[in-house]
């Protein structure tokens, strides 16, 4: 059983991880012996901080600072990552933009920052990956979503947008690459408390409303998305491909 998680020998690029889920799941990865990018946009000091973290489960670590947004973003991530470690055989990309504002009063650079942060980028950087993962006949992609691509809030119309269209994207390339073994995959995560949620998180009478929505009762932790994103990285996830898998506490039924 513990071969199937083992990730020994691999390397992957978690993007957005000197923090919430992005952090969980960089550490998990280490933990099964992967040897791992760490991707933040600004603070050097937070990402050494992580990197020495994920060093301390005795791999390979090496951080990258750079703004999605930026049009050689994908480009400067891939090699960065294959040149710290020779290949990429784990692509998650997690990093994502959401600016809540009620979509009447959405301007187009709002628009614009995130389409290309959560869907441009992710595209991109599948392009970039792809091919060696065929050479090696081995791959596991991985896009992090949202519940809202079931649940839109309605002042996150694009945000959510974006995420509805990385998870088709994610369907459309499973099935291509799947005679390649490489597996394509999106978790969703529901209501987590990360940076991003919890400031809004501390009006009281919004969390009841919030909590009221979640089967479970609870708000999630990064750490309740990384299992599942170890599975979907792990050959014990082989035969899983194409699949959008949700972990909000039963927000999404």
């Amino acid at each position: 059983m513990q071969k199937l998680f083992n990730l020994s020998g691999r390397s992957a690029l978690v993007t957005g991880s000197t923090r919430g889920i992005g952090r969980a799941i960089a550490h998990t990865l280490a933990q099964a012996g992967a040897n791992v990018a760490i991707h933040g946009t600004s603070s050097e000091q937070l990402a050494d901080t992580v990197a020495t973290e994920i060093r301390s489960y005795d791999v390979k670590c090496t951080t990258i600072l750079k703004d999605l947004g930026d049009e050689d973003a994908p480009q400067c991530l891939f090699d960065a990552t294959t040149d710290a470690f020779g290949n990429m055989d784990i692509l998650v990309s997690n990093a994502s933009i959401q600016i809540p504002k009620p979509w009447l009063k959405g301007s187009r650079e709002d628009f614009h920052q995130q389409i290309n942060a959560n869907l441009r980028c992710a595209y991109e950087l599948i392009q970039l990956v792809v091919p060696a993962m065929q050479k090696r006949q081995w791959g596991r992609i991985l896009t992090v979503g949202s519940v809202q691509e079931a649940k839109p809030h309605p002042d996150m119309l694009v945000y959510a947008a974006t995420k509805s269209a990385q998870t088709s994207m994610v369907r459309n390339l499973a099935k291509q690459l799947a005679p390649h073994g490489i597996t394509v995959n999106n978790l969703a995560p529901g209501v987590i408390g990360t940076e991003r949620s919890l400031s809004r998180l501390d009006d009281e009478n919004y969390k009841q409303l919030v909590l009221s929505k979640i089967p479970t009762a609870r708000i999630g932790k990064p750490e309740d998305c990384a299992g599942t994103a170890l599975l979907l990285c792990s050959n014990a996830a082989s035969y899983l491909t194409g699949q959008n898998i949700y972990v909000d506490g039963g927000m999404s039924l």
